[in-house]
């Protein structure tokens, strides 16, 4: 059974970091891992994700230069360093999987690349 289970979230006061990690078991092959947030009332948003195959890496425009990403092989986890956090930054953030995109396509946050995903973790940043 393939799980992926986020941790690390918590409040921050804003210019503070916080640390996710998305620990992945289960897997019988390689994937992708990618973040994403969704504050109230906003869609959903990819920001980040990293290849299992090469370590290439994306972020978007909304996070780069803030924040990390990063991955543990052998301990099957992607940790997500958060830097000079905004309350703008405050959602639910959410780790996924994708067994299909091994190498990063164009658009690599897209949610349809995704088939595994995790329960989510609040992370809230106050002004």
């Amino acid at each position: 059974q393939v799980t992926l289970v986020e941790s690390g979230g918590g409040s921050v006061q804003a210019g503070g970091s916080l640390t996710l990690s998305c620990t992945a078991s289960g897997f019988s092959s390689d994937y992708t891992i990618g973040w994403f947030r969704q504050a109230p009332g906003k869609e959903r948003e990819g920001i980040s994700c990293i290849s299992s195959v090469d370590g290439s890496r994306y972020y978007s425009d909304s996070v780069k230069g803030r924040f990390t990403i990063s991955r543990d092989i052998a301990k099957n986890t992607v940790y997500l360093q958060m830097d000079r956090l905004q309350p703008e930054d405050m959602a639910v953030y959410s780790c996924a999987a994708s067994t299909s995109m091994l190498r990063l396509w164009e658009l690599p946050t897209l949610a349809e690349y995704y088939e595994y995903w995790g329960q989510g973790i609040q992370v809230t940043v106050s002004s």
